[in-house]
């Protein structure tokens, strides 16, 4: 299914699960895709306790075979010349959501995936996000009705001690890229999360 497919991977900066997103990446890797990750400013250029930035992105490129795409205007060049048949971004954070449910592009990731848009190409989501079930909640629910959008199933992570945060099951994340390239949004979305 994804042989020979232009694949964006967009990484935005939930750095609590950032290192998680390496499996599905060499997953699809394996696929004999052409990968092309793009990460945001802060992924870019920000360690955190949970990773060190410039070990993180060569392993993305390692994995890819690309250099990591993390500028707009660099990201604007996969457009209707060079254009991906799907962009994923994994994770996305609830910052990127509602940035992206507003049109704001002000970083790679944005760019390529608004792009995709434009090129009526599909675009799957992997939400981790501390408020999902607050006020992120409207910006996940009107990006539900955009058309080319599909989501990675998600849910309630720890209800009792983040009753707003919800995460995706990146074990799927392949699964729903293949329904997305269908033009199918994977059932259900919304899952119990298992820890």
């Amino acid at each position: 299914m994804f042989e020979n497919k232009k694949i964006g991977f967009g990484i935005t900066a939930s750095f609590c699960t950032i290192r998680d997103v390496l499996g599905p990446l060499r997953a699809l890797a394996r696929e004999n895709a052409e990968i092309f990750p793009f990460v945001t400013h802060n992924v870019y250029n920000c360690d955190s306790r949970f990773h060190k930035k410039d070990e993180f992105l060569r392993e993305v490129e390692d994995i890819t075979g690309h250099t990591v795409v993390h500028t707009i205007a660099e990201a604007e060049t996969f457009g209707p010349d060079r254009p991906l048949d799907l962009m994923i971004v994994a994770p996305i954070t609830g910052n990127s959501l509602a940035k992206l449910s507003a049109g704001i592009t002000d970083n790679a990731v944005l760019m390529a995936s608004k792009t995709t848009l434009r090129n009526r190409r599909p675009v799957v989501l992997a939400p981790f996000t501390n408020d999902a079930l607050g006020l992120n909640g409207v910006n996940i629910m009107k990006l539900f009705n955009v058309k080319n959008i599909y989501f990675v199933p998600f849910g309630q992570d720890n209800p009792q001690k983040k009753p707003t945060s919800m995460t995706s099951d990146l074990g799927r994340l392949l699964e729903t890229a293949e329904k997305a390239l269908l033009g199918e949004q994977i059932q259900p979305v919304i899952i119990e999360i298992k820890k």
